[in-house]
């Protein structure tokens, strides 16, 4: 069936709430909230393969590793797999003391029973009762009145307090969510969740904890802010509670969602690493965790390794992730364009020299680095590639700084490789195409120094006497230049006829230390006005620059119809 000309027949937009003086759009997020992972719950119910106790565990462990401190670790009534895997977590003794973990369940005395089992031996831990409250459930699901549905919630409410009474060892604590929250009545999530509040009794040093899921985004992020918002404004006992989120992304908003809702006061944010989830998943912690970073607030998440999080989260969910995730996709740190490379090539530079700390490179709102990312990563080469891209990607794996001007020249050379080769060019193609470009360190060149000698004359010229190996052939050779690079052109011309005029010279050391070697960068002009350059590498600097003569001259040579 095709899509209705007229949408308006069969889907209603959703209605504004009646908040005339809203206050989150004038505030910002200043700290980070309580984080709660549910990879372990809502992710897992969410894979094709649920996890096996071995990747619970491991993803268990990579949780604690980068400081979530609530853990929602399970559905211990969903079967004996989910059961087993909590108690055994439990039991361990591996649950840290600042790690609070959470299970979830239904609004039934059985499953709640189950669910205080699970957790026998526990320090501390939340268990998380739920039911839904909008009238889609209500109506179609149960059939249900809004009083029933309440007294669903308040009978789990007396067992949960009565279950916690049995098991005083443990310091319990109590989370409610009015599931469907964000396509519900806000007077009755409020009502409901005041009978919740009047049956286990929080106080503002043991608060209760209220969780609003977005069950189903179903409205614009601002929508949810102000639900938040009113929610918070008309709740008793406001300090009794701690607000909680549960953002889903069914219309790609569940983060913008969840930060605004921050905004509006909500003090807990509940989501899976990368947004792994239910239908489009759940907030994506590292996204909002790492938007909040690059604010200058520390989330007190560590993603400074990020790669081996994601290797975690794609072994245990065996799930990708996306190439283009914020912050952890492959390419997300990878710039194609020839002008996005030149902007970033040229922020990177500008970075190591301003006195100013703050990161300002162009495309990039985070230094990959702070996530274990290295550089060699920012800028790949294919057909749309600029001489920006190239020139980064030999500086970072060859450690040339290439002339401007030699960059364009060198531009034909990769653009004609990726336009032949059909696909993305790698570092190793990339100084392939420029040794064969510049004939530098290979055999297929015309002429090849093999050895030298240079001393200044009597009237201070300086004389060049060496051997040249032509088309295989050794061959000695002398010259005289006002200094060594002009007595080498001279030599050529004298020994080949071929005649090179100096344009422009420069040198850099490649990288630092007693063993450096030097690169030796010549621009020429030959007899027709047309521009050569030259190459040359070496340990010795004055080698080098011998070196990129003959490299101009063998580019000469290969011009030469």
């Amino acid at each position: 069936m095709p899509m209705l000309s007229d949408p308006s027949a069969k889907y209603s937009a959703f209605p504004q709430v009646p908040l005339t003086d809203r206050q989150w759009p004038t505030r910002t997020i200043t700290a980070p909230p309580r984080w709660l992972s549910t990879d372990l719950r809502d992710g897992n119910q969410a894979i094709v393969d649920p996890m096996d106790a071995h990747k619970k565990n491991r993803f268990f462990d990579l949780l604690v590793e980068i400081g979530v401190k609530e853990i929602e670790v399970g559905f211990p009534s969903a079967g004996a797999t989910e059961f087993d895997f909590i108690s055994g977590l439990v039991q361990s003794g591996r649950v840290p003391d600042d790690v609070l973990v959470q299970v979830l369940t239904q609004s039934r005395e059985d499953l709640i029973r189950t669910s205080f089992a699970s957790l026998t031996g526990a320090k501390q831990a939340i268990v998380h009762l739920y039911n839904a409250v909008s009238p889609a459930w209500r109506e179609v699901v149960f059939g249900m009145t809004r009083e029933q549905v309440r007294d669903i919630a308040v009978r789990g409410a007396k067992v949960m307090r009565d279950e916690a009474a049995q098991q005083p060892g443990t310091d319990w604590y109590f989370q409610y969510s009015p599931e469907t929250f964000s396509t519900a009545e806000l007077d009755f999530s409020l009502e409901v969740c005041e009978a919740v509040m009047e049956v286990l009794a929080p106080t503002p040093e043991h608060p209760i904890i209220l969780n609003l899921p977005a069950t189903v985004e179903a409205a614009t992020p601002n929508i949810y802010a102000d639900q938040v918002e009113y929610f918070i404004r008309n709740l008793p006992n406001r300090d009794s509670a701690v607000i909680s989120l549960h953002t889903h992304n069914d219309r790609g908003t569940g983060v913008a969602a969840a930060e605004l809702a921050l905004m509006a006061g909500a003090d807990r944010v509940e989501g899976c690493l990368f947004g792994n989830g239910e239908r489009t998943g759940n907030c994506c912690l590292v996204t909002m965790a790492l938007n909040m970073y690059t604010q200058g607030i520390d989330p007190r998440l560590d993603f400074s390794d990020i790669d081996r999080v994601i290797e975690t989260v794609e072994y245990c969910n065996e799930l990708p992730v996306h190439q283009r995730h914020p912050y952890g996709g492959e390419l997300v740190y990878t710039a194609f364009s020839g002008s996005h490379q030149d902007a970033i090539k040229k922020g990177f530079a500008a970075h190591e020299v301003q006195n100013d700390p703050h990161w300002r490179v162009p495309y990039l709102p985070i230094d990959p680095a702070d996530l274990g990312r290295t550089y060699e990563a920012v800028i790949r080469v294919n057909s749309q590639s600029g001489k920006g891209g190239f020139a980064w990607v030999l500086e970072q794996d060859q450690g040339l700084k290439l002339p401007k001007k030699m960059q364009a020249d060198f531009s034909p050379h990769v653009q004609r490789m990726a336009d032949e080769l059909g696909r993305e060019l790698g570092a190793a193609d990339i100084w392939e195409a420029f040794k064969r470009a510049y004939h530098v360190q290979t055999s297929e060149k015309r002429f090849q120094l093999v050895d030298y000698d240079e001393r200044r004359a009597s009237d201070g010229t300086r004389l060049f006497s060496g051997t040249i190996a032509v088309d295989g052939v050794e061959q000695s050779v002398s010259g005289r230049g006002n200094g060594l690079i002009s007595s080498v052109l001279s030599t050529i011309e004298k020994a080949f006829g071929l005649q090179l005029e100096i344009v422009d010279y420069s040198e850099h050391a490649l990288t630092t230390g007693r063993d450096s070697q030097a690169a030796a960068y010549l621009e020429c002009r030959d007899g027709e006005g047309n521009t050569i350059w030259g190459c040359g590498i070496d340990e010795d600097v004055a080698t080098a620059s011998v070196r990129s003569v003959l490299s101009a001259a063998n580019s000469a040579v290969a011009k030469t119809p």
